[in-house]
């Protein structure tokens, strides 16, 4: 057949579980320069062409022949070949509409605001073959993992030029950077093509092609390769819950709504003014599964993080009594949206098993890091934006009004393992006027950012894995600017190369100890010792590994990590916290230290443990606690 799709490939195409739709349609070459073959999903069309630099775009120079009932339309233009732009040219069978559609299995697009695609082969000679094969334990739920979320056209710009840096100039910075910091994994905001440069990457219109602003889908690749080379993982955010309605995208694509549902009710986002995919159309799921995997599988990324997902389950999303269209046992449930994503994370755990799914989803729907076949939705994580609000709404406080508000830091145990969490602090919380994550915090200057070392602090020792936005390092004064660089001038003050040094401390304590990574998603990796101080704002507890030392000898790879916080700007001496074994404590690690911008207080970088009950512990320790400073110390291996 036409362009090698078979009988096989049409019957899964149309039941909706063909994965690998881009081998099939689209625009691929043939060998020896003798044209390309093209192939578009047009069930409504009356007659398809391909239009283009190689025929002068003439609307019936390259007529494409149906594939029997299939909806799909494909032929072979003997003239075109690499770089040469195009679109189908679509006349509907619908009130004589017609329409130039860009490629939706493009693999490169012209840099908006042009619009076109452009035959494209995806070569490239990858040198990660050692990080590919390894990765399963670097994305493993029990590794070590911080996340440095990203948006690539404001991390860095050109020397003296209002420029993004394009993936090739990023890619020897960027790792450099994140291997200094000590992140284990990269997640960029949607590089997927995208009309509209203030959408961040979502509001996607190419599914298959990197965006062009940044350079050519081998130069992401190259991009992700040295990232790799240097033991980073790679994230791509990606957009299955609603796609925009520009008139060369996938809307109103034949003359009638084929990606998206026909009823406004249940096909137009009520927040976004953009469209909802039809998951109920068996080809709009293979489309969607597909595009999962090309990521996975071309571009060798390690995980994708799904974007709006609670968007996706409910029927009455951001919608009132009567604009909502109820399922068919009469509730808000989107049905076919639940058997996308199970299918989804099915499909990607068996096809690519050393990947990660994470789900932001902001309700409290069940089981959404449950495998599927227990009744959970199959991601591996999800992100856990309770602890975000109630996180960020304590330290907004006042400390001397904290102590009326400790529960905002203690209820999340009650949930925290009911889910396999990533802890966010992401690019959502630093936009439309909310302020940086520092001009959050309350108090003076020099409170401020202690404040915000202890929010650092507070997160990376809870159980669950760890994501921070792009900037954070530097500590920002003024919230993210998606139209300018980072303000990389601030690691010459030094309050915020303070910052800078405390969250270089942090990934390495993640990375180092055991009991702050191995245990994140299980009760047993996580004991209260002080819950229950609300007078003075002190937080205290043990984080464990999954093999603990014994009473008599803790070994570096099974000691516990002790983490005291006091969330007030009084220090205290002779705070006593129980421990579970004797011997001697060393700190670990102390926000308050000068080297970070802290006052100097501490316990001079350790101490003896005393035969003193304490807390039903038997030991104890008797410490100094600084002001509002985070404290993390553990048995001497």
């Amino acid at each position: 057949m036409i362009g090698g799709i078979s009988e096989e490939d049409l019957w899964l195409f149309n039941e909706g579980s063909h994965t690998r739709l881009y081998e099939k349609l689209g625009a691929h070459l043939l060998p020896n320069g003798s044209g390309t073959v093209f192939a578009v999903w047009a069930p409504n069309a009356r007659r398809v062409s391909v239009i283009g630099d190689f025929n002068a775009w003439r609307l019936q120079a390259n007529p494409l022949e149906p594939i029997g009932s299939s909806g799909i339309w494909a032929g072979v233009v003997q003239a075109a070949g690499v770089g040469d732009r195009y679109k189908f040219h679509i006349e509907s069978r619908a009130r004589g509409y017609s329409v130039d559609k860009a490629d939706p299995f493009a693999f490169r697009s012209e840099q908006p605001p042009r619009t076109a695609s452009i035959v494209c082969a995806l070569d490239y000679e990858w040198a990660d073959s050692k990080w590919m094969a390894e990765r399963a334990r670097y994305n493993a739920l029990d590794a070590p993992i911080s996340i440095y979320e990203m948006h690539l056209g404001s991390w860095r710009h050109a020397e003296g030029e209002h420029r993004s840096l394009n993936y090739r100039e990023l890619a020897l910075p960027l790792a450099e950077h994140v291997s200094r910091l000590g992140f284990t994994h990269v997640e960029f905001l949607p590089v997927m093509e995208h009309p509209f440069y203030g959408s961040w990457g979502y509001q996607i219109t190419g599914y298959f092609a990197p965006t062009a602003r940044f350079g050519a889908p081998q130069d992401l690749m190259y991009l992700i390769d040295v990232l790799h080379q240097h033991g980073i993982g790679v994230i791509l955010d990606w957009v299955p819950s609603h796609f925009p309605s520009d008139q060369h995208g996938l809307g109103f694509f034949d003359g009638t709504h084929l990606y998206e549902h026909a009823d406004p009710r249940k096909g137009l986002h009520p927040d976004w003014g953009s469209l909802i995919f039809n998951y109920d159309r068996h080809e709009v799921r293979s489309f969607l599964l597909s595009s999962a995997c090309f990521w996975l599988d071309l571009y060798h990324a390690d995980g994708l993080r799904v974007d709006a997902v609670a968007s996706m389950l409910y029927l009455d999303y951001s919608r009132k009594e009567g604009e909502w269209v109820p399922n068919e046992h009469g509730g808000n449930e989107n049905l076919g949206a639940l058997r996308f994503l199970k299918r989804l994370n099915e499909v990607v755990y068996r096809d690519f098993p050393d990947v990660q799914t994470i789900a932001e989803e902001s309700t409290a729907w069940p089981m959404v890091s449950r495998p599927t076949n227990i009744g959970g939705l199959g991601f591996g994580m999800k992100w856990d934006l309770g602890w975000m609000h109630d996180t960020l709404q304590y330290f907004e406080r006042d400390p001397l009004y904290r102590k009326h508000h400790h529960n905002e830091l203690t209820f999340r145990m009650v949930y925290a393992f009911t889910e396999n969490f990533c802890l966010p602090l992401s690019h959502d919380e630093v936009v439309h006027g909310k302020g940086s994550l520092l001009q959050k915090m309350t108090g003076d200057r020099w409170q401020r950012f202690a404040n915000l070392r202890c929010l650092f602090g507070y997160q990376y020792t809870q159980p669950g894995k760890k994501l921070l936005f792009m900037g954070s390092e530097l500590a920002p004064e003024t919230e993210w600017d998606f139209d300018h660089p980072l303000p990389w001038h601030l690691l010459e003050v030094p309050e915020h190369l303070g910052v800078f040094r405390w969250l270089e401390r942090l990934n390495q304590l993640v990375r180092d100890e055991p009991a702050l990574h191995e245990v994140d998603f299980e009760p047993t990796g996580f004991e209260w010792i002080v819950p229950d101080d609300p007078d003075c704002s002190v937080f205290a507890y043990l984080r464990w590994p999954r093999q603990r030392g014994t009473e008599t000898g803790c070994g570096s790879s099974g000691r516990p990590v002790l983490v005291v916080l006091n969330l007030t700007p009084v220090p205290r001496e002779g705070y006593r916290v129980g421990i579970p074994v004797g011997g001697r404590w060393d700190e670990l690690a102390n926000s308050d230290a000068e080297m970070y911008g802290g006052s100097g207080w501490g316990n001079l970088g350790g101490l003896e443990a005393a035969p003193l009950e304490a807390h039903s512990r038997p030991f104890s320790l008797s410490l100094v606690l600084p002001p509002l400073s985070v404290l993390v110390f553990a048995p001497r291996a």
